[in-house]
């Protein structure tokens, strides 16, 4: 596996710091696999290490509680600093008890977890600022081509676009295989980790609003349209439940929403958001006849590289005319189109009038999976295949 030095990176600094580090991400990201490589490091200089996985039934057998887990801490540390690293710690009962606890005697506390609530406002609260957060992803583009690389084994950008970066599938050779582990992947993480976690009595609704969403990913959405959407289909609920549902989507890292920004009122406008899908094979293994949305995956990929690259995003709304992405970083502002292609007149009319009475004071790009290069004088566009391989804009 290849060391993501990206994420690895991030988390060095804090290696003997006494906050709690936090690593969090979509299940079957990579979060263990960076843990692994964080704990290899330290090896170098001490051996007073105690590793538990609290997704192996022989660990969650022995220590079910906060209490047990101190105790099985202090009886198996040596002295001075021990490092402690927890994967899945949510899996426990009273994990924020036992972790306030450890971090006070000489310890420094690594966890991980596929849950947001590890950020929960009462579990931050209480820690007041004694603890670093580090959100892993799916592999993008680049990571794509390093560890294929290092598998010895081809990779298109197409590729990318139709089944996304889930690390493990690029070790199956056939694709029917890859197809096969990312659907059980999807009943796993997607359907049956959530109904079970919050009890959803309503599994038909919620099925019904998780294939909608992630079908139908880079749109703006609100949790009225979304509601109007399910009732055409029979099917009643409250956008009180719509809501929830989307939380819950978000809490598993499966989703994530960017707020829009108007031009009219100078604020981000909380009502409407458009939704990104964590991997877009979460959208490729809904399609039917390979029919693949290619567009709109094509704009969720670079939402995601955009994320990966440090910016922040939101959807600019020019009078009217939607900016696929506003992204900010170091006070730098730019204004960002995504489109297939934009070969046909009618497309690049349509791409390059979203940027009418914006002034040059930030850059605006197109980016597109066109090999000829459309910039003009004040636009510049963007193959995605350089798109990909760029660490900044």
């Amino acid at each position: 596996m290849i060391k993501r030095e990206h994420y690895i990176s991030q988390v060095r600094p804090f290696y003997n710091s006494d906050l709690i580090k936090i690593i969090t991400g979509i299940r079957r990201c990579g979060k263990s696999v960076i843990m692994e490589q964080i704990i290899n490091e330290i090896k170098e200089i001490t051996d007073n290490i105690i590793y538990l996985n609290f997704e192996d039934k022989r660990i969650t057998a022995n220590i079910t509680n906060a209490d047990e887990l101190i105790s099985y801490v202090e009886k198996n540390q040596k002295e001075g600093k021990c490092y402690l690293f927890f994967d899945e710690i949510q899996m426990l009962d009273g994990w924020q008890d036992a972790c306030k606890t450890l971090r006070l005697y000489n310890n420094s506390l690594f966890i991980t977890g596929s849950n947001s609530k590890l950020l929960s406002s009462e579990f931050t609260k209480e820690l007041s600022g004694r603890f670093v957060a580090f959100q892993i992803r799916p592999f993008v583009f680049k990571e794509i081509v390093e560890y294929c690389n290092e598998l010895e084994i081809d990779i298109s950008i197409s590729d990318y676009l139709v089944w996304g970066g889930f690390p493990k599938r690029f070790e199956f050779e056939l694709k029917d295989a890859q197809i096969r582990y990312l659907n059980d992947l999807d009943d796993t993480i997607v359907i049956n980790d959530l109904i079970r976690r919050y009890k959803i009595r309503k599994e038909s609704l919620f099925k019904n609003l998780v294939n909608y969403i992630l079908r139908s990913n880079s749109r703006i959405f609100s949790a009225t349209s979304i509601r109007d959407y399910i009732a055409q289909n029979n099917i009643g609920c409250s956008v009180n439940t719509i809501i929830k549902y989307l939380g819950y989507l978000e809490e598993a890292y499966i989703i994530e929403k960017i707020k829009q920004y108007s031009t009219k009122t100078k604020k981000e406008l909380s009502f409407y958001s458009k939704i990104y899908n964590s991997d877009v094979s979460f959208n490729s293994i809904r399609c039917i006849n390979n029919r693949f949305d290619l567009t709109h995956n094509l704009e969720n990929i670079v939402y995601n590289e955009l994320i990966y690259m440090g910016y922040e995003l939101f959807v600019y709304n020019n009078n009217g005319k939607e900016i696929d992405f506003l992204a900010a970083k170091n006070n730098k502002q730019y204004y960002i189109q995504v489109a297939y292609s934009i070969a046909e007149d009618k497309a690049y009319q349509r791409e390059f009038n979203a940027y009418k009475n914006i002034d040059n004071l930030s850059q605006k790009i197109i980016i597109t999976n066109d090999d000829i290069d459309y910039s003009t004088s004040v636009i510049r566009h963007i193959k995605l295949k350089d798109f990909l391989m760029m660490n900044e804009l």
